[in-house]
């Protein structure tokens, strides 16, 4: 499983993500990647999930949520029978281990 975070410099509401994912990461198995809202991928990621501000959470590339993250409701979607199961060792190839990959352009 892959959550992906899009954020933007000088975002309270960003880092405060990046925060909760970090936290639930000790629960839970997932890849972490945080693209930058100034890159072209991350413009793309946007529009094509209607992601209007930052920042944007993706579940494997599906849009959760934009805007300030609650955790109570990342955990409830991570807990999810059908969710869980996508980060267990075995399923589809995900990783059991957490990788952050930070774009150049991002603070």
């Amino acid at each position: 499983m892959r959550i992906t975070v899009l954020t933007q410099a000088s975002c309270h509401a960003c880092d405060q993500a990046k925060l909760v994912v970090s936290r639930l990461s000790a629960d839970y198995s997932f890849q972490v990647e945080a693209i930058g809202l100034d890159t072209d991928e991350g413009r793309a990621l946007a529009a094509r999930n209607g992601i209007i501000f930052a920042p944007g959470i993706l579940i494997d590339d599906v849009m959760f949520s934009y805007g300030r993250l609650s955790e109570k409701k990342l955990r409830l979607q991570l807990s999810r029978p059908d969710v869980a199961a996508q980060g267990q060792p075995g399923s589809n190839g995900s990783s059991q281990n957490v990788a952050v990959h930070h774009n150049a352009h991002q603070q």
